[in-house]
């Protein structure tokens, strides 16, 4: 069994972080990034385990679809594998049937190679820069009404 860290990687973070920032109105409903004690005793060895894989949510009505980016991110070089619609791809292997108890029709699962663990650079590059976090101002305190 792999060992079950307590924080994802910055570059799984990083994935639903920019989806969000590129689809604000997306669904979050199969997203993933550390697994719950049933998906350990289910896939002990699990890249979820190691915080090096993220789960994003098919929603194309709002801009995600995860047909496109499964296609799309089979070029980069950050990825160890892809699950998508009963698929699974890597880079050796190409794309063949997944025959996991999950065909993963309801998000794309993104397994990320060890060695870029840190890097959150752009995973959607196709789609130019990711907009910057717009930053809400907090609101201002409230006066204190004086006594008449």
């Amino acid at each position: 069994m792999k060992p079950v860290v307590k924080r994802a990687t910055p570059a799984a973070i990083a994935v639903l972080r920019q989806a969000t920032a590129l689809w604000p109105k997306r669904k979050k409903a199969s997203d993933g990034l550390l697994p719950s004690a049933a998906h350990i005793k289910q896939s002990p060895n699990s890249d979820h385990n190691t915080g090096l894989a993220v789960d994003l949510t098919h929603d194309p009505a709002n801009g995600v679809d995860c047909r496109d980016i499964y296609e799309r991110l089979q070029q980069d070089g950050r990825v160890k594998y892809l699950i998508f619609k009963g698929k699974i791809w890597n880079q050796e292997d190409g794309e063949r049937v997944y025959k996991g108890s999950n065909p993963h029709n309801k998000h794309l699962h993104i397994s990320i190679k060890d060695k870029y663990a840190n890097d959150d650079s752009n995973w959607f590059g196709w789609m130019g820069k990711i907009p910057k976090k717009i930053k809400i101002p907090r609101p201002l305190p409230k006066k204190k009404q004086e006594k008449q």
